[in-house]
């Protein structure tokens, strides 16, 4: 690389619950500038997780922890040309990406399902993804299916 990397920003904590990890979500979840209307969508989904999942002794935001946790892919597949042949390389995902990816893929899969308002579809991947079932959880799982197929081409790391 001829240029050096860009220092890493800071991000400040989100009002509510003075936490860094949820204003990256919502930047994530921001469409062309508008952090409070994503801070609003975000809020109002907890207090419905809230409301729908009462008999759990969680808080709304450790559920929603959980539930990033549980879809958080620790191995992915990078192609890989050799010779003539691409394969599909089995790979360990660093740490900052692995957060990134499960935060991208539940903002994704909530924004496809069916239903009214996205703060109902969030919550509801919120709680799929907190029982172990939601698109996001099934991406997380065929990632780990395609590394353990490919687990032969292992050696091809680069």
């Amino acid at each position: 690389m001829r240029k050096t990397k860009p220092k890493k920003r800071i991000l400040l904590p989100d009002p509510k619950f003075q936490d860094p990890f949820v204003t990256r979500f919502v930047n994530n979840m921001m469409y062309s500038g508008k952090k409070s209307i994503a801070f609003d969508i975000f809020y109002e989904a907890l207090e419905i997780v809230e409301k729908k999942m009462k008999n759990e002794e969680k808080s709304p935001l450790e559920i929603w922890k959980k539930a990033i946790e549980n879809i958080t892919p620790h191995v992915e597949v990078k192609s890989r040309r050799v010779g003539g042949a691409t394969f599909q390389v089995p790979m360990e995902v660093r740490p900052d990406r692995k957060v990134t990816i499960a935060m991208k893929n539940m903002i994704i899969f909530s924004r496809k399902r069916p239903g009214k308002g996205m703060s109902d579809k969030l919550a509801a991947e919120i709680m799929g993804g907190y029982n172990e079932e939601g698109g996001a959880y099934k991406r997380k799982e065929d990632m780990h299916r395609m590394a353990a197929a490919n687990k032969a081409f292992a050696h091809f790391r680069f």
